[in-house]
């Protein structure tokens, strides 16, 4: 008898730890906590391994804190999309009071863990979560122009790291913030395209023109070139303490050559498999970028 009992609590927990990850988009927020680590790392001055891991806590709270935020908000508009419809909510897996408990609990200890490190890094977690859940959610289904607002959140985590680590903003987090900013366009227009017939089930405008046509492809290819100048730019010696040595600039530049070659190829093919060799080439793309950053730095 108590072993039936202990493994339905053991299934009940499972499935509370996999719903759990679903609702804070686990995946995202790893890939969030990653961008705020190097953010961090590349930084001047010693590190210190308890900041590293408040930062990593607070920055998944604070993700997973907007995520849960989100898809209460949106539990109508997730039932209609393929995608969408077996979240944790619109499949009734878990009540509305549930996960905005968790919400509420995730945004308390991630605002107090940065808050540890300093004001500046709780204030701008704080802002995130406040730009996507009050001002990109509401806008997904009226304007395109949501993207522009979502990359705001989007682009925080790496500058994030630096602000941890300095207690200070100035033109080395603004550059890794642009960096992250433009590189939010091809990614999530890439994503846009893809799932486009999903996203006009639940009401979302998520392409620039609306459409999956050369305007959209042409944006994603000048939003590419904007990114890819950018992050190129502290090898130039004008970005305070944020250096990029001629080796580490040419890797990065050559990187993203490859996500425009990607986004020129979907300007002249437009179809779903052209995204998403984008979509890929941009997750690839941002993740070896912050290595290469990281790695420079110390070697």
């Amino acid at each position: 008898m108590k072993t039936a009992v202990s493994m339905a609590k053991n299934r009940n927990w499972s499935l509370f730890i996999a719903d759990f990850k679903e609702i804070t988009k686990v995946r995202l927020a790893v890939s969030v906590v990653f961008s705020s680590l190097a953010g961090y790392l590349l930084a001047p001055g010693h590190i210190d391994i308890v900041a590293l891991l408040l930062l990593a806590f607070g920055g998944y709270c604070m993700v997973g804190a907007s995520n849960a935020y989100n898809q209460i908000i949106e539990k109508d508009l997730d039932a209609l999309m393929d995608r969408t419809k077996n979240r944790p909510i619109p499949a009734g897996r878990m009540s509305v009071d549930k996960a905005l408990a968790i919400a509420i609990t995730l945004t308390v200890l991630g605002i107090v863990s940065l808050y540890y490190l300093n004001a500046q890094t709780a204030m701008f977690g704080a802002i995130s979560i406040f730009l996507y859940t009050s001002v990109y959610t509401p806008l997904k289904t009226k304007t395109p122009l949501s993207v522009f607002v979502g990359a705001f959140p989007g682009a925080i985590p790496f500058m994030l790291g630096w602000v941890a680590a300095t207690n200070d903003f100035g033109i080395e987090p603004g550059t890794l913030f642009m960096i992250q900013f433009f590189w939010q366009f091809p990614h999530f227009w890439a994503l846009g395209w893809m799932l486009d017939d999903d996203y006009k089930k639940g009401g979302f405008k998520m392409l620039p023109t609306g459409k999956k046509d050369k305007g959209t492809a042409l944006q994603i290819i000048m939003y590419t070139i904007w990114m890819l100048v950018i992050s190129v730019i502290p090898a130039f010696g004008i970005t305070g303490d944020l250096h990029l040595s001629i080796v580490a600039a040419v890797l990065v530049f050559l990187m993203g050559s490859v996500m425009l070659w990607f986004a020129f190829k979907l300007y002249e093919k437009r179809n779903n498999a052209a995204a998403k060799k984008l979509m890929l080439a941009s997750v690839s793309y941002i993740t070896l970028m912050q290595i290469v950053y990281v790695i420079d730095k110390f070697i």
